[in-house]
């Protein structure tokens, strides 16, 4: 794993004191005046979080779209790499306890993962983490089951690298398994609980992947299906 420098970390210091500088402003303008009585240490605390918390999403937005990390492979020490790591500090010190914990229900879980950039098709409800957002297609009517991993990046010694993982229409990934970076997914299938999908694998359509690591199986009976 490659070093996060000083830099690094005050670039996002400053990004995050940006952040909440903007939350404290709009929370004071908003609700500084309101007569709240004894309730109101309580009430702009929690407002105060709320708005702190959508103000690091946007900021983190902003900075991805202006620096956005590239699909492939990091070179060591080049300006991709120094964006990748004020990217990641915002996953470890804001998002990823957010994920991991699971503090927010399902249907709140689809939103915060949208809004940090995965595209997620109608009726799909992330049961479980979606690292890089971002690098994240998922289709219409998908299950990813609880504890459902899906990773994005290669992170392996020095080398660092994204490639995107692309989820098809009525898909079924099972409880705790796991699909790893650059795979494809096609429409109806399904990887059984459990199953650690490799690297750059292709699941066809209607395919039933299971195992550690998985392979197919064969195919998804229709009738269970649902079609």
């Amino acid at each position: 794993m490659r070093k996060v420098s000083g830099l690094q970390v005050l670039v996002f210091l400053i990004l995050l004191s940006v952040a909440l500088a903007v939350a404290l402003t709009i929370n004071y303008l908003l609700f500084g005046s309101l007569p709240l009585g004894d309730f109101r240490g309580v009430f702009l605390t929690l407002s105060g979080g709320v708005a702190g918390f959508f103000c690091v999403l946007l900021v983190h937005r902003l900075f991805c779209r202006l620096q956005p990390l590239p699909e492939g492979d990091i070179a060591v020490g080049s300006a991709d790499e120094f964006r990748y790591h004020v990217y990641l500090l915002f996953f470890l010190i804001v998002f990823y306890p957010v994920m991991f914990s699971m503090v927010l229900p399902v249907p709140l879980m689809r939103l915060f993962y949208q809004l940090l950039g995965a595209r997620l098709g109608p009726n799909t409800y992330p049961g479980g983490v979606v690292m890089d957002p971002s690098f994240v297609t998922i289709g219409g009517n998908t299950i990813i089951g609880q504890g459902a991993l899906i990773v994005p990046h290669v992170i392996e010694g020095q080398r660092l690298a994204h490639f995107p993982v692309r989820i098809g229409d009525g898909v079924t990934i099972g409880a705790r398994s796991v699909v790893l970076s650059g795979c494809s997914i096609g429409d109806g299938a399904v990887v059984a609980i459990g199953a650690v999908v490799r690297k750059g694998t292709v699941i066809g359509a209607g395919e039933l992947w299971g195992g550690v690591p998985a392979r197919c199986l064969g195919r998804v009976d229709v009738r269970d299906a649902g079609y």
